[in-house]
């Protein structure tokens, strides 16, 4: 129960809920005559998710968070005794897949399986629950059927199942590394999701080098700046709440003191 409502919360917060939650409140205000303010919710629930729809505010808002970590060739990666992948990144073959489904952020799995080739760690540890109202496979299930496809074999990669974010993937994790003895690892997780993943691991007493991957910012050759730009576009607005979501989370966790 606790899970869904802390991801009701992160909804409400959202670029497009807040929009309609300034209709709503401007349809309330009409029933009551106030005809002025319900005007002026409307005019700022149209700005707000226009704001929020352009590429070049999502873009600031997640380079704001990629940059601060950059990526590492994995041929030049420092070692550790395990690479820990957290989940968020491939989808659970529900029907009617065939397969474990490559989500934007399925470049994780990629990367760990670039790293344990390239000898950086003798270990993955994929770390991924199920999530209730999605189904009863866990997010490290795929994971490992991926890994096993792109060449890792199966008795180097342990399975932790039981975590619902990024908080109970640092206590599980450790419980592991407990367990088997490792000291140090490579965190593999998107660049946006690093800051708070980085920190909630180091909080948790994990000595945790950063490896980050799935970068959503980049710099195309000969690419200039053009009106499209500043108008709306729904893959802006789905951007700009990943990078939202990203930043309240971050405070939540400071908030609750986990980070």
């Amino acid at each position: 129960m606790g899970l869904f409502l802390s991801k009701l919360v992160a909804v409400l917060i959202y670029p497009l809920t807040i929009s309609l939650e300034l209709l709503g409140l401007a349809i309330l205000l009409f029933c009551f005559k106030k005809k002025r303010t319900a005007i002026f919710l409307i005019c700022s629930s149209f700005v707000f998710l226009w704001l929020f729809s352009m590429p070049v505010v999502s873009c600031y808002l997640q380079v704001k968070l990629e940059r601060n970590y950059l990526p590492v060739v994995w041929k030049e990666s420092p070692s550790a005794d395990a690479i820990v992948i957290l989940g968020g990144g491939v989808g659970a073959p529900y029907y009617p897949r065939l397969y474990p489904d490559l989500c934007d952020a399925s470049d994780r799995v990629l990367h760990a399986a670039q790293l344990y080739k390239a000898k950086k760690a003798p270990f993955i540890i994929a770390s991924g629950g199920a999530i209730p109202w999605l189904g009863n496979i866990p997010e490290a299930q795929p994971m490992l059927t991926l890994l096993e496809d792109w060449g890792v074999p199966k008795k180097s990669v342990i399975l932790e199942d039981g975590s619902k974010n990024t908080r109970q993937n640092a206590l599980n994790i450790k419980q592991t590394m407990e367990r088997h003895g490792m000291k140090k690892i490579l965190l593999v997780t998107s660049a946006l999701h690093m800051r708070r993943a980085l920190a909630t691991f180091r909080s948790v007493g994990i000595d945790a080098i950063p490896s980050p991957t799935d970068y959503e910012i980049v710099r195309g050759e000969g690419g200039r700046r053009t009106v499209l730009e500043y108008l709306p576009d729904a893959g802006a607005l789905s951007a700009a709440t990943h990078a939202i979501r990203e930043y309240a989370g971050y405070i939540v966790y400071r908030w609750l003191g986990w980070i």
